[in-house]
């Protein structure tokens, strides 16, 4: 079970008159499942994008490295194309990660901004403190928010399905799940 949070947020960032919001997400997923979802190719494929819509085959790029760029291109349901790029600006595994957002071709000191904090929880859940400056957004948007707001469920399913597999390859897992071990011998 994930617990959800979302809120619109003034946090100051330099700038108290930027236009931001901030959602707060807790996951059943350790950190370091969270932190690979936000910088590994094969993890981003499967969640960055609202419920609904697709990516386009082999447009994902991810370099996650301080100043690598990133790159993808959703597709909605009638056909609409929306490419997406940035930079990681800051990484500190598994803690936090800044990077810009915004569409291929922006430049990079005007593209909006992302910071990710994500924070260990009991029991191996994690909380993650999503901010975005430079663009507003408020829950019922139809628009940024809510499109993040769909993509972190999305990233919620991704999550479980990640743990299950993680699961289904720990022979410990297998042992405690069926009291008779692996090969069925008890």
């Amino acid at each position: 079970m994930t617990e959800h949070d979302t809120a619109t947020a003034d946090r100051s960032t330099g700038s108290s008159s930027a236009p931001q919001f901030t959602i707060t997400r807790v996951f059943d997923a350790p950190r370091e499942l969270v932190w690979r979802a936000w910088t590994e190719h094969a993890d981003v494929a499967e969640w960055w994008h609202p419920r609904g819509i697709a990516i386009k085959p082999g447009s994902i790029e991810v370099d996650a490295s301080v100043g690598g760029r990133y790159r993808y291109t959703m597709v909605a349901p009638d056909g609409t194309e929306y490419p997406t790029a940035g930079v990681y600006r800051e990484l500190d595994a598994p803690r936090r990660l800044v990077m810009t957002w915004g569409s291929p071709g922006d430049a990079d000191d005007a593209a909006p901004v992302i910071t990710v904090t994500l924070r260990e929880l009991a029991g191996e859940r994690t909380e993650m403190l999503f901010h975005l400056v430079g663009i507003e957004g408020a829950p019922g948007d139809g628009n940024v928010y809510d499109g993040w707001d769909s993509a972190f469920d999305v990233l919620d399913e991704h999550l479980g399905a990640a743990d299950a597999v993680t699961d289904a390859a720990d022979p410990a897992v297998t042992d405690a799940a069926d009291p008779a071990g692996p090969d069925g011998a008890s």
